[in-house]
């Protein structure tokens, strides 16, 4: 099984507002850039469609260590709130439903097709391959 490393980010310039995400997808020596933008969306959507875009451009199940400073999607996966979501038709501990539902559940469907850690890294910090993703979010973003 191939090991790929995957780092994401999102950004948005209000929240909701105008927002991009970004993804920087490396297998040995190989490195691919993908962005993209959104002109009414949220942090966490961005956040989450960084991983799914990447994950999506991966052609066969691999082995993957997904780096992002979202501590919403790595807690998400490391403590595994996603099964509670799911036995309880998708509502949260608070009995409310569930924030991105759309994007978890896409989310969770490219998760069961490879092998996915989720490993948090300090936002913008001095970390090369999370500042080069916050740079393609931000000028992902559009502009009106």
């Amino acid at each position: 099984m191939k090991e790929v490393v995957i780092y994401t980010d999102g950004a948005c310039s209000h929240n909701p507002g105008p927002g991009g995400w970004a993804a920087v997808l490396m297998y040995g020596s190989r490195r691919k850039e993908i962005s993209g933008g959104e002109k009414n969306t949220t942090n966490n959507r961005m956040e989450l469609t960084a991983a799914i875009e990447a994950l999506r451009r991966l052609k066969e199940p691999c082995r993957v260590k997904l780096y992002t400073d979202s501590a919403y999607m790595v807690n998400c996966f490391q403590q595994r709130w996603y099964e509670k979501w799911e036995r309880n038709g998708w509502i949260n501990s608070k009995k409310e439903p569930v924030e991105n539902k759309d994007l978890w559940q896409r989310l969770l469907a490219l998760t069961r097709h490879h092998q996915v850690e989720f490993l948090k890294v300090k936002g913008h910090s001095d970390n090369e391959w999370n500042n080069r993703c916050d740079e393609l979010a931000r000028a992902a973003v559009p502009r009106d």
